[in-house]
């Protein structure tokens, strides 16, 4: 299933993102875990090799895991890219305005959907051998596009983001938003819950599904009252790290010295 068809039919769908550990093997163990729908790629804060992705993709697919990677959505060759490298899809990172997200659209999609560079040479082209109109066709079917709702200027216009044409989901970022908002780090207070609420309701009246990264499990069953569809849970450092202790507890009654 792709990522488009199942963030319309999962609920919730449960993501994780993988950034400093993006490797083969890393994306392995989480899909095996089998509490994962979905995996994100980090190129924003990580700077993500096209090769990285490739792999990390190839990895995911053995395991039929779909994967999206998000980006700063600079120009339409860092939105091709990992397309032709094999991701389901694509975020754009701190969005700011209508026409940000008009872009992504434009550069993600064929015509008549949009004006993508075509090269049908990569993987989601099967290596040149689908016919260009078959290659046009699944691709924009497949294509799976999201937003991040981080900034403030995207929250003041995100009824008019919701009703863009082909946009699958609209991503909060909690941190950033509350920074944004002046209110760094105060994911509970009462301007950031009024933010996503706004998120939601343009999501409701156009349609298009949202997805936040929660903080705790009271927080994310607060988000799916509010009718959100996907909620990013975990992210390789923390994972790593909490693995790392909760190892440690188990030998805490040996002394080192």
């Amino acid at each position: 299933m792709n990522l488009r068809t199942l963030i319309r039919s999962q609920n919730p769908v449960i993501a994780a993102a993988i950034g400093q550990f993006c490797t083969p093997k890393f994306v392995e163990i989480m899909a095996l875990s089998g509490k994962y729908h979905a995996l994100w790629l980090d190129q924003e804060h990580v700077g993500l090799t096209t090769p990285q992705i490739e792999d990390a993709c190839r990895a995911a697919r053995v395991h039929r895991i779909p994967t999206f990677v998000r980006l700063p959505a600079t120009d339409y060759a860092s939105v091709m890219r990992p397309l032709e490298a094999g991701a389901d899809g694509v975020m754009a990172s701190m969005v700011r305005s209508l026409q940000e997200v008009k872009n992504l659209v434009h550069w993600a999609k064929f015509h008549p959907e949009g004006g993508r560079g075509v090269n049908g040479t990569g993987v989601d082209g099967k290596f040149g051998t689908y016919p260009g109109a078959e290659y046009f066709k699944l691709a924009n079917e497949r294509s799976f596009l999201a937003v991040q709702i981080e900034h403030v200027d995207a929250l003041n216009v995100v009824e008019e983001i919701a009703a863009v044409p082909h946009l699958d989901l609209m991503f909060i970022g909690p941190a950033d938003l509350s920074q944004s908002l002046g209110l760094p780090n105060q994911w509970e207070h009462p301007e950031m819950w009024k933010a996503i609420e706004r998120v939601a309701k343009a999501s409701q009246k156009h349609g298009v599904p949202w997805g936040i990264l929660p903080r705790d499990a009271v927080y994310a069953q607060r988000c799916l009252d509010l009718g959100c569809r996907l909620l990013s849970i975990g992210m390789d450092s923390p994972i790593i790290q909490k693995g790392i202790r909760a190892y440690w507890e188990d030998w805490a009654s040996f002394a080192l010295n």
